[in-house]
């Protein structure tokens, strides 16, 4: 008997008090920036190459329930300054992406990350679809509140 998987996307929102390019220039800089924004759920973050925006490759680690997981991921920018996309490099291929719009404000910017994970058919999918959004939700909010305080901090903080 064969399960099929579908997608489930997880995602968080909120404005951010700084200007766009601000914005989208701390998250596409794996070296210096994206590691400031991580919550304490990542670390390890290792440029394997590159390290700002599209053709980068990252290793990290991620604590999920007391367990430590390496991944890897290639960076995209299908819509440069506006969408960055890490997809990961393991078989299930999930896929995370990094929305900064224009806020209503001019030195607004409103942030969306979002997950999309393969998740199985039935009744464990809807376990797991369950699960991956209560760990991954308050995750990307707590990332979406440090990427608030360092964006409208010093340049160099």
């Amino acid at each position: 008997m064969h399960s099929k998987t579908e997608r489930h996307i997880i995602s968080a929102s909120a404005v951010i008090p700084a200007r766009r390019e601000r914005v989208y220039s701390l998250i596409s800089n794996y070296r210096d920036g994206h590691p400031r924004i991580l919550p304490k759920q990542f670390s390890n973050l290792v440029v394997e190459q590159g390290g700002t925006g599209a053709g980068t490759v990252i290793r990290f680690q991620m604590s999920v329930f007391g367990m430590k997981r390496t991944f890897r991921a290639v960076i995209t920018e299908p819509e440069p300054g506006r969408v960055l996309v890490e997809t990961d490099l393991d078989a299930n291929g999930a896929v995370t992406m990094f929305t900064v719009n224009p806020g209503h404000a001019p030195a607004d910017s409103q942030v969306t990350i979002s997950t999309e994970l393969a998740v199985r058919g039935g009744f464990l999918g809807v376990l797991e679809r369950k699960l991956a959004t209560l760990l991954l939700r308050p995750i990307y909010v707590r990332e979406l509140e440090n990427l608030a305080r360092v964006a409208t901090g010093p340049f160099g903080a």
